[in-house]
């Protein structure tokens, strides 16, 4: 059951059970689960039903090691991607969504493991249903069945009232926050001509052209993450700029269709993520390879350039598609770059050799997560939640995959230096940096040195630091000077305000849930009764993912030619918006940060460092502390990520660019 179910918040407080029907709050437009199944388990029972084809079946062609450099299996297999249903973090988050709101569990279930959310594997929202079938979290299929929701072309299965479009004519579909929209059928929807219905000539199985995967609303579909729940009930809809009134019901328990969800945009509301967002409000989509020579010669190198230099090797001129399409700077451009070579094996048939196969890469910048998959699923270990006993093949490929983003890192940025001015160049087509705003940070490290070459100052240093864990000292890793004048991070820190605070008690949530710790000594340093009993306009930065409706910062640098309208639509905007030129309502934002060095006395050079880190030693206290262990099922995911941090180097942070300085 998933619709017009009415829920009790209360009921989180006394015991803490996962959802067996999904609440209204949480509930939001698309295909919905058991509307769509694999003809490969038709009327089988539900634990063991496929809504999408399992992708050990595409591997037989598409996989099994015939070329790593270009298959779609070896570089799909090392993206996070492949491992969503395994990532620890999203376990360990998801314990704590179920804690702060019963039934929340269903959101992160429909993004990370779309197969078994489709099957109707998602209640109990813990994700305690969830079999062996879902390991492999987005696959080939989730991917290659999605349709543009606006229903211009290969039209997917949406019923009323679970719409994710405007209805307007022509519909404006909704990209965002997993929304999707799956073809009912088996054909397989990419960017090449196919025939439906019967075995396409080239690949083997029915197909369909679809201009949409071309386009970067196809990933705008789960990279812009919007929380429906702060969406309809948070004083403010959780969004930088509150929605209006007749948009959102405000009550809980009330029907679907008058939610928020069910009313606006994804970026209206709920604001988590925004990577698809921040591109769309740049210059980057209207920016064709053939313009790459007109860009600014500070966005001439690193990954822009990367991108260019593998267009241009396409063949196509201008960079553009080997079909002639215009190639522009979108999402598929960098995380799917164009590569040479057969997108199957040619043991099963006879493939095209392309000079423009879009490389399955879909790695982002997190080098440490395979590592703490790898650790948690060794011999005499398997603290795994799902996906456990990976095989040799599955190791290579994570192991490849780290260095894919690491070198995704390197190409992100660039430093250049004027007297006692620093440059920091965004150099990618989102906020520098994007994606999880939980732990996910960048920093500056400066070390200063006199004439002798002693080490006068240590700016953003990173290093030990002696915290309690469990009623034990030791040592782990962090910046040490988090708030320090010269300590410069760029980051986004979520918030709980006093109104919204008060409201969740009206709803039932208990006063003395935590919304901090202390980083040293794991001390509660605000519940949620002291967060409600503040001034009014008050508010608590916090890791709740599902409670937080505030953005308290965002320094973040902006992509090239973020426009200040655009931005403020989709709830972009830094925080505070007088950033990065401080633009007018008609301007853009700069794409680079200019700052100014403070050297200490007696400075004679110096070494700059420009360092990102994907998970830090706060979010993961956080997800420890937070965990009641009142769910049997998670309630051990904090502390097995917790381990698996503390011994796979603690996330140790990547340099990512690095410039020496000299006194003038």
């Amino acid at each position: 059951m998933r619709l017009f179910i009415s829920f009790i918040f209360g009921l989180v407080c006394i015991v803490s059970q996962a959802a067996t029907t999904v609440p209204t709050e949480v509930q939001m437009p698309g295909t919905q689960p058991e509307q769509i199944f694999s003809p490969i388990t038709p009327g089988s029972p539900k634990e063991s039903r496929l809504a999408l084809d399992p992708t050990k079946q595409c591997s037989f062609c598409h996989g099994k090691n015939y070329n790593t450099a270009v298959e779609p299996g070896h570089n799909w297999q090392g993206s996070m991607m492949s491992h969503a249903a395994r990532d620890p973090i999203f376990w360990a988050t998801l314990a704590v969504a179920e804690q702060d709101f019963n039934g929340g569990g269903d959101m992160c279930l429909r993004c990370h493991m779309s197969n078994g959310w489709l099957a109707g594997r998602s209640v109990p929202t813990d994700g305690s249903a969830m079999t062996s079938r879902d390991v492999n979290g987005i696959e080939c299929d989730t991917c290659h069945r999605m349709t543009n929701p606006d229903g211009s072309e290969n039209k997917g299965v949406q019923n009323p009232p679970f719409i994710a479009n405007n209805e307007g004519n022509p519909a404006v579909g909704y990209y965002g926050a997993a929304q999707y929209v799956m073809w009912p059928g088996n054909d397989k929807l990419g960017p090449y001509a196919g025939g439906t219905g019967a075995l396409d000539s080239l690949t083997k199985h029915p197909s369909l052209k679809s201009k949409y995967h071309r386009s970067p609303d196809f990933c705008g579909t789960c990279h812009d993450v919007s929380n429906p729940v702060t969406g309809d009930l948070a004083h403010n809809n959780g969004a930088q700029f509150p929605l209006m009134r007749g948009k959102f019901s405000g009550v809980l328990g009330s029907p679907v269709d008058g939610k928020a969800a069910f009313n606006n945009f994804p970026y209206q509301y709920g604001v988590v993520e925004r990577t698809y967002s921040e591109f769309k409000s740049s210059l980057w989509p209207t920016t064709s390879m053939a313009n790459y020579n007109n860009l600014p010669a500070d966005l001439k190198t690193g990954a822009v350039k990367l991108a260019y230099d593998k267009a241009i090797a396409a063949g196509s001129p201008g960079g553009n598609y080997e079909d002639g399409t215009t190639r522009y700077y979108i999402c598929q451009t960098c995380h799917m770059s164009p590569v040479a070579g057969q997108a199957s094996s040619t043991i099963h048939n006879n493939p095209k050799t392309r000079k423009d196969l879009a490389l399955h890469d879909l790695t982002g910048g997190n080098y440490w997560m395979p590592e703490a998959i790898k650790y948690m699923d060794a011999a005499g270990r398997k603290t795994l939640r799902l996906g456990g006993d990976l095989t040799t093949e599955q190791v290579a490929s994570l192991d490849a995959g780290i260095v894919r983003a690491k070198s995704n890192l390197t190409q992100a940025a660039s430093l250049s230096l004027s007297g006692n001015t620093l440059k920091v160049v965004n150099l990618t087509g989102h906020k520098l940096i994007s994606g999880y705003p939980e732990g996910r940070r960048m920093w500056l490290n400066i070390k200063w040195y006199n004439s002798t070459g002693a080490l006068l100052r240590e700016d953003g240093k990173y290093g030990p630091l002696t915290v309690t864990i469990d009623g034990v000292q030791r040592q782990v890793n962090t910046i040490l000077d988090l708030t320090g004048t010269n300590t410069k991070i760029y980051e986004i820190h979520g918030a709980m305000t006093q109104k919204w605070a008060t409201q969740l008690m009206g709803f039932g949530l208990v006063g003395t849930t935590p919304v901090s710790f202390d980083r040293v000594t794991g001390a509660v340093t605000m519940t949620l009764q002291q967060l409600a009993s503040k001034p009014i306009g008050y508010q608590q930065e916090s890791f709740h993912f599902i409670l937080n409706n505030w953005i308290a910062k965002d320094n973040r640098i902006p992509p090239y030619g973020m426009k200040y309208m655009e931005a403020m639509k989709r709830n972009a905007l830094p925080v505070p918006f007088c950033q990065y030129g401080c633009p007018s309502s008609t301007g853009t934002y700069q794409y680079f940060d200019s700052v100014a060095l403070k050297p200490p006395t007696g400075a004679k050079t110096a070494t700059i460092n420009l360092m990102y880190q994907p998970t830090s030693w706060e979010y993961i206290q956080f997800l420890y502390l937070a965990n009641k262990k009142t769910n049997a099922f998670l309630a051990n995911e904090g502390a097995n990520l917790l381990d698996a941090w503390l011994n796979t180097g603690m996330a140790d942070p990547y340099v990512m660019a690095t410039k020496a300085w000299a006194a003038p």
